[in-house]
Order: C-alpha cells, then sequence, then structure tokens
C-alpha cells in the first residue's frame, strides 16, 4: 500500500482536508487549533502546517519523526516551497510582462505548462502581492480582462464548489443568469435600432427603458457585494481584489446612468441612438458580461476557498437588508451555527446585547437602558456612523430609511475600504486633517434621486484634545428645503 505523503509547508486547511485523519494526530503533537473546525476554515487557510508546529516549538524533525511513526511520508520541506516560490515568481512575472504590452496569445502559449492549472485563488493572490509590491491597483483593474484570458485555461479547468439553492454564491450566480437574459435581450434590440435611418419607433424606446430600469437593478447584486462580502474578504486579509472589483463596478454604473439620462432626456434621433448605443451601452453590456466571467471564476471560487460556514450564514442573513435582483431558492443551511462563533447578528455595547438587555448606562445628563438606547438612536432623523482613532467603523444607527446603505458586515471594517476607490483620497485627507488637528468638520450636499442630502462629519477629541475618532451625520434635507412661514399648532 502506498504510503500518503504530507507536504509540512501546505495549509492546515488543505492538509486536513486531504487527510482527516491527520487531525487527532496534529492536536497529539501539540497543534490544538487542528480539532477546530471555524479555526481550520478561517486561520488555518493561511496556516502552513510547518509553521503552525514551529510556533509551538515542535521541531520539524519531532514532527517528520512522529507522522513516519504513524504511517505517513513527509516530504522535505525545503524542496517543495522553493518550487511553489519559483512558480510563484514566474506566474507574478506573467503578470508584470502583460502590464508591459507583451501579447497574452503569446504569454498564454510559452507558458501553457504552467497556466494549466492556475486557480482563482492564486490569481487574487498574486495580484494582491503585486500591488503590495508596488503595481497601482488601477493597473490591475485597466487589464483585469486580460489577465483572465491569460489564465483562461487554468480558470475553466478548476473545480468549482456546487452550492445549495439559497446559499450566497447560488442566488448571485442566479442573478447572473437574470441579468445575462436582460443583456440578451437588449442586444438583439440594438441590432435592430444601430442599422435603423429612420427615427426610432416610440415602442422600441420604450422597451429600451424598461429593459434598462430592469438592468440597473443590478446595482442590489453590486451592493450586496461591495458592503457585504467584501468586508468579510477583508478580514481574512484579501483587500485588493474587492477594490479592484469596486472600481469596475462604478465604471459599469457611470455608463448606465449616462444611459438612463439619455432615454430620459427626449425624443432622440436615429444618429443619437447610434452614438449611445455604440459609445455607452454596448460597452456597458460587456463590462456587465466580463463582470460575471470574473465573479464565477474568480471572485465566488475564491470565496468558497476562503470563508467558513458562519460567515457565509451571516451573509445571508444580512442579504436581505440590500435586497434581491430575484428570489434567492431556499435549502441551504450551514453546517456549522453561527452561534457563539463571533456572529455579528447582535451588535454588543457596554457588555450586553443591544435591544434585550435592561443594563444601564450613566451619562453626565441621565441615565438609560440599552433597549432605549437603541431605540432613541435608530429613531433621529439622521444616519449616524462612528469610526474610531483607528479608522475602523464601530457603530452605524439602524433607521426604517437611511441614506446609505451599510450592513453589519462593516463593523470593524477599515472605513477607507467602505467607499469606492476613486473617492477613498477624500476620505484619507479629512481623516488626516481630523486627526492633525487642523479642522474638527467637514460638509457635503449632494442630489441623491429625490433625495438632498447634507453629510456632516465632526472630529471626536477626548478632554486632552487628542484625536478619539469621526462620526459622520447624513440627512435628507429635500423636505426641510421646502419649508416657509411658520407653524405653531399641531
Amino acid at each position: 500500500m502506498t504510503q500518503p505523503v504530507l507536504d509540512l509547508t501546505r495549509s492546515l486547511y488543505d492538509l486536513t482536508e486531504d487527510y482527516p485523519e491527520l487531525i487527532p494526530i496534529l492536536h497529539e503533537m501539540g497543534l490544538e487549533g487542528a480539532t477546530n473546525s471555524i479555526l481550520r476554515k478561517t486561520v488555518g487557510r493561511k496556516l502552513p502546517v510547518a509553521e503552525g508546529l514551529k510556533r509551538h516549538g515542535i521541531s520539524l524533525e519531532e514532527a517528520k519523526r512522529k507522522l513516519e511513526a504513524k504511517g505517513f511520508c513527509v516530504v522535505s520541506e525545503d524542496d517543495p516551497s522553493k518550487d511553489r516560490k519559483e512558480r510563484r515568481e514566474q506566474l507574478k512575472e506573467i503578470i508584470r510582462d502583460i502590464h508591459r504590452q507583451e501579447d497574452p496569445a503569446e504569454l498564454r502559449e510559452r507558458f501553457k505548462d504552467l497556466l494549466r492549472d492556475v486557480g482563482a485563488t492564486e490569481i487574487a493572490q498574486l495580484e494582491q502581492e503585486l500591488i503590495q509590491e508596488g503595481l497601482h491597483e488601477t493597473e490591475i483593474k485597466s487589464l483585469c480582462d486580460v489577465h483572465a484570458a491569460v489564465f483562461e485555461e487554468g480558470l475553466n479547468n478548476q473545480v468549482v464548489e456546487e452550492v445549495k439553492g439559497g446559499h450566497p454564491v447560488h442566488t448571485f450566480k442566479k442573478e447572473n443568469r437574470e441579468i445575462e437574459k436582460i443583456v440578451a435581450e437588449l442586444s438583439k434590440l440594438f441590432e435592430l435600432l444601430s442599422p435603423s435611418e429612420k427615427t426610432p419607433a416610440k415602442h422600441d424606446l420604450v422597451e429600451w427603458q424598461q429593459l434598462h430600469e430592469r438592468l440597473c437593478e443590478i446595482e442590489k447584486h453590486y451592493s450586496r457585494k461591495e458592503n457585504i462580502l467584501f468586508a468579510y474578504l477583508e478580514k481574512h486579509g484579501v483587500n485588493a481584489p474587492p477594490k479592484v472589483m469596486w472600481a469596475i463596478h462604478d465604471d459599469i454604473r457611470a455608463l448606465l446612468k449616462e444611459v438612463s439620462k439619455f432615454l430620459q432626456d427626449h425624443q432622440p434621433n436615429n444618429q443619437e441612438v447610434k452614438q449611445i448605443i455604440e459609445r455607452t451601452a454596448r460597452p456597458a453590456l460587456k463590462m456587465i458580461t466580463d463582470m460575471i466571467y470574473k465573479e464565477e471564476n474568480i471572485m465566488f471560487p475564491m470565496c468558497l476557498d476562503t470563508l467558513t460556514d458562519v460567515e457565509w450564514a451571516e451573509i445571508a442573513e444580512q442579504s436581505a437588508e440590500i435586497g434581491y435582483l430575484v428570489n434567492p431558492d431556499v435549502g441551504w443551511k450551514p453546517v456549522e451555527s453561527p452561534e457563539g462563533a463571533g456572529s455579528l447578528k447582535q451588535p454588543y455595547i457596554g457588555g450586553g446585547a443591544l435591544g434585550g438587555s435592561e443594563a444601564e448606562i450613566s451619562f453626565e445628563t441621565g441615565v438609560l437602558t440599552q433597549k432605549q438606547l437603541n431605540l432613541l438612536l435608530n429613531n433621529l432623523p439622521v444616519d449616524i456612523t462612528f469610526v474610531d482613532e483607528q479608522d475602523r467603523v464601530k457603530y452605524f444607527t439602524f433607521g426604517k430609511e437611511r441614506i446609505f446603505q451599510r450592513s453589519k458586515a462593516i463593523i470593524g471594517r477599515q472605513v477607507q475600504n467602505c467607499h469606492p476607490p476613486d473617492s477613498v483620497h477624500i476620505v484619507e485627507e479629512i481623516l488626516e486633517d481630523f486627526r492633525s488637528g487642523k479642522n474638527d468638520n467637514a460638509k457635503f450636499w449632494l442630489h441623491l434621486g429625490d433625495k438632498y442630502v447634507y453629510i456632516q462629519y465632526f472630529a471626536l477629541r477626548d478632554d486632552q484634545g487628542n484625536y478619539a475618532g469621526t462620526i459622520e451625520v447624513s440627512q435628507d434635507i429635500q423636505g426641510i428645503q421646502e419649508i416657509q412661514g411658520e407653524k405653531r399648532i399641531l
């Protein structure tokens, strides 16, 4: 019988997935976290077994001896690691070559053996490492489609975990199928409208408007990714790929907004229709279609490889708050319960869960129970978000009608990651001015649909004047601006 071969440079998660019988053996050797399924699926995904043993004071020689006594063959810890490092550098060099304008087809042919088994998680890690090494994320964004094309064979060969109806990934994919139908109908309509020399018929423009409005529902799909899914990936140290994808979302939004404005403004002639179709509408459809490929071949496989069952349960719970393009199926249930596993289901303050505890909190001007405080804050006619001195989101109000989308996944998230990449520099400038004492407030106002939104940022300082965080207060002032005269009775 062939001995199972163990490469201790592999992650704890990967090794124990292949050899579940290792779990009690590693625990007995001193790697106590091996028996904790949540730790295995979180920290264990990034922790090489050799590194874990080292941290627990267990020499590789000792580990090798004990594992071989149990019937395993332990390979040299040097060669596989070296091979993996060389492979990684080769793959990163391929991406660098792409950015040096090398021919993708020629690269694909030259490195076909290397590229054959490159998976989604590895591509995401490579891009993240390159950004950390100085390659700007806007460059990654501009060539994202080329990356996918070069790695296409490996992506198509990867085995992607199947999920049941009701799982967040299943719902995302179900929405993608609906988006593809809308894109196909619009493409068919554009084929009819583009070559025409006549002024577009009213019924064709009405159909376009209806299809476009359905397509704009994609906002819910993108918002769930940005506000929930990306937040969970960041907890695992995956920052760069979400930023790149968010930037592409914003490019798509800008194109869809331009089409919306065109369709609402006037009765266009045939030349104007051709221009908007070729310049804006078709590019939007292509970007949306390309995004579906990136989601299903890179983002979702990486997420399934990274996030735990508990986290997927929390993502599913929070997604309903934002909404869906289609109704989710039912059937999926997490294997592991989120209870007691760090779930964000109940925020905490002062040691007790909001909403149920009668513990009292004393203030300079009174005393409130936690339940009363929660009701008070969530019924204010404004949205409030608190960011601590480390730039982490610690709290937001949960009113019935909020200005900006928030999910519980952002608690603990760096506030910079809660904003579109194109506006992060403004956030950082505000925080730096508050931190340095240059400013104590910043104010903005803008139109969002039928709302006129007033946004104020205030620096918080303790009694010694030290910076203690920032509060953001947002309010729809459309109705306030319309107030005239006086009202003195009910």
